[in-house]
Parts: structure tokens; C-alpha cells; sequence
């Protein structure tokens, strides 16, 4: 094994170096894959219309434990306000500049280098290690990590634990671990009722009106208090949007469209049953129609604490001298599909610049991760032969 896959810093100046914005791979899955492979894991590749994904394992015994992330990166932004070519991965100052740094080569990179620093100490460690890398985090998600775990698992596969490496610390590393996430359901509402001169309203049908006291109605619903290890869930509205130009006419149609973050108080399913039933109460008596166009984008998930939770938080606080708390706050990420597998939770690097301008990430914390994660192969491969 050369002394560069056990290197994180230099692994993800490679990744790096591979322009990966979604759904493009562009090598980035190769730079993965001869790692692994130089390893001893058999590879396989996954192509899903125009997104590549990878599945790897070293072992062939169960428990399997896995690590799952994404090679994908977000656009640049304008190159102008960047320091430095932002595929060039520079180090500066202590810091590994470019895009993915942060979200998520860093955290791919220390996890390669940490198993091939576990396995040169553990060439038969008591289970399997599995990765799961997929290119379609920071599209639609798809063709990545939801079409692969179909795959594998119709091939006999099967994953025990998973960590994936989004990076979770907001400070410092050491300061949080996600062990849920909530759901997200996107929804359009559109009033269409019957355009006519304001003088005139019994010859119109004003769809602002239905629009305006559907979303108060919405908006003033409590949706409950929160539940075990989540606050409560929110709705929020981002739009609404009428686009009519004149004061003296009532317009033929209104929309808006809003977000709900819900927990596991709710499904997607749930929701949605309450969004028509409240549909259908703005539609009663309006000489129109109203239409919703709901999408969710995942439902909400929580992993109670327990060894997976324990053993990153062990790992962590023997590392760094600082045991992260649990936490279900923030977006979505792959994990929601992961959980229907096996118990799953998220921890990486710090995620103060990700997706931003001259993202960065300290290359002390890389390095850190990387103790961390041999540190978590280590404790769940003993507890496994105990």
C-alpha cells in the first residue's frame, strides 16, 4: 500500500483536481475506485441514465459496515470572487481550498485513507467494509444513492451500519453528529377562478382571496410540538406570485408555493392528506378550481442512540477531547434513503463554507477525521468479534 492512500490531504487534492459538478464525474469515481482497489476491495460501477456510482467491499462476512458520500460537487459561482481556480485545490495557510473541500471530497478522502491505515493493522478485520459513492447528492438524486441501493441489494448485498460523511460540524470538529433528519415536502397551490373588472367582483371569481385564506389557514395551523429528538415542525411560504400588472382587474389566476421541514410526527403521506382536505375546503363555494402540485423530497428519519451513535461519539471524544451532541437540524442528504437499508448517521468535516464561494476546509481537520474514522473501524470490528 503506498504511503499516498494512506494520505487524506493528498487523496483530496486529488478528488479535487476532478471537476464533478453534478451530474459530470469527470475521473473523480476513478480516483476512488484505483484506492480501493489498490486496497484489496473489489469495485463495481453503476451507471444510472447519465450519473456514475460506485459500490465497493473488502470482506465477504457480515456485520458490513459502510460508508456512504458523494463525489459530486455544487457550480463554482462567479470565478471572479474565487482566490484560487477552485479545481485547483490549493493549500494555503493551513487550509485545502477548492470546490468539494468541505462537501464532500474532504470527508471521502479521510475515510479511504483511514481504512487503508485500519486494514494495514486489520488485513482481516471481523465483518466487511463497504462504500457506497455516488454522483447525484447535489442534483435531483435520482440516479444516485436511491437507484444503487436498489441494485446492490437486489445482487445479495446487505449493509449493517452506515456513516456517511457530510460534513455536520458547524465550528469545530467534535460538535455535532446527525442521527436524523426531517423530512421535506415541496407544494405549489394554484387558484384558478375568472378574471373580471374590479367594479364588477359578482362577475369574477377573485382567486387571491381563496389563495390568501388557504395559506392563512396553513400558515396558523399548529403542526405539532416536536417529537423525540426533533424540534418542531415548520412551513414555510416562499412565494406568491400573481403577475398581474393592473389595479383595475381581477386576475384569472394566483399561486405560491411553500416548504414543510416535518418530523417523524408526520409522513409525506400524512401531509399530503391534510394539504388536499384543505384544498378542498378552499375550493367549496369558489367558482374556480384549486390544484396542488406536491413533491417530497424525503421523509423525516431518526436513529435512536445507540452503537453507531456511541462509537463516533467515543471515537470523537478520543480523538479531539470533545463529545459531539446528537442532532436532526438542517437540510436533507442521501441518508434519507439509507435508512430504509440499516441504521445510518452522518458525520464529517466542518460545513461552515460548503457550497459557498473559496469553500475550505482546515487540513488539521481532515486529518483529524481521519484518526476518527479509524477510530470508529476499530471500535465496531471489535465489538463484532466480542
Amino acid at each position: 500500500m503506498t504511503a499516498a492512500l494512506l494520505d487524506p490531504i493528498h487523496l483530496a487534492c486529488d478528488l479535487i483536481r476532478k471537476p464533478s459538478v453534478t451530474p459530470a464525474d469527470l475521473g473523480a469515481l476513478d480516483v476512488v475506485q484505483a484506492g480501493l482497489e489498490a486496497m484489496g476491495f473489489w469495485v463495481r460501477r453503476y451507471q444510472f441514465e447519465d450519473i456514475d456510482n460506485l459500490y465497493a467491499r473488502y470482506g465477504d462476512q457480515r456485520p458490513n459496515f459502510c460508508f456512504a458520500g458523494h463525489t459530486d460537487v455544487v457550480p463554482t459561482g462567479d470565478l471572479a470572487q474565487w482566490q484560487v481556480d477552485p479545481f485547483e485545490a490549493a493549500l494555503k495557510d493551513g487550509f485545502l481550498i477548492g470546490r468539494g473541500a468541505a462537501d464532500m471530497k474532504g470527508g471521502i478522502a479521510a475515510f479511504l485513507a483511514a481504512v487503508g491505515r485500519f486494514l494495514a493493522k486489520n488485513p482481516k478485520p471481523a465483518g466487511s467494509i463497504s462504500l457506497l459513492i455516488t454522483g447525484d447528492e447535489e442534483g435531483i438524486a435520482l440516479n444516485g444513492t436511491k437507484r444503487l441501493l436498489q441494485a446492490i441489494t437486489e445482487e445479495g448485498e446487505i449493509l449493517d451500519h452506515c456513516l456517511v460523511g457530510e460534513p455536520t460540524n458547524p465550528d469545530a470538529m467534535g460538535d455535532m453528529i446527525k442521527n436524523g433528519r426531517r423530512g421535506s415536502l415541496n407544494c405549489t397551490i394554484t387558484v384558478t377562478g375568472v378574471q373580471g373588472h374590479v367594479a364588477y367582483p359578482h362577475k369574477a371569481a377573485n382567486p387571491v382571496r381563496v389563495l390568501i385564506d388557504m395559506l392563512h389557514r396553513l400558515q396558523t395551523h399548529p403542526l405539532d410540538q416536536g417529537a423525540p429528538g426533533f424540534q418542531p415542525s415548520n412551513l414555510e411560504v416562499v412565494t406568491v406570485d400573481v403577475g398581474n400588472p393592473a389595479s383595475n382587474i381581477i386576475p384569472e389566476k394566483a399561486t405560491a408555493r411553500f416548504n414543510i421541514r416535518f418530523n417523524t410526527a408526520h409522513s409525506g403521506a400524512s401531509l399530503t392528506e391534510w394539504l388536499q382536505a384543505e384544498a378542498a375546503t378552499a375550493q367549496d363555494g369558489f367558482a374556480g378550481r384549486v390544484d396542488l402540485a406536491i413533491m417530497v423530497s424525503g421523509e423525516a428519519f431518526f436513529t435512536p442512540p445507540g452503537l453507531l451513535t456511541d462509537l463516533i461519539q467515543d471515537a470523537c471524544a478520543q480523538v479531539t477531547g470533545r463529545r459531539p451532541e446528537l442532532s436532526t437540524t438542517g437540510g436533507t442528504s442521501d441518508a434519507r434513503f439509507i435508512k430504509d437499508y440499516c441504521p445510518v448517521c452522518e458525520f464529517g468535516l466542518v460545513g461552515a463554507t460548503m457550497h459557498q464561494i473559496n469553500e475550505r476546509v482546515a487540513t488539521a481537520d481532515i486529518e483529524t477525521l481521519t484518526q476518527i474514522y479509524e477510530t470508529v473501524l476499530q471500535g465496531y470490528f471489535a465489538k463484532a468479534q466480542a
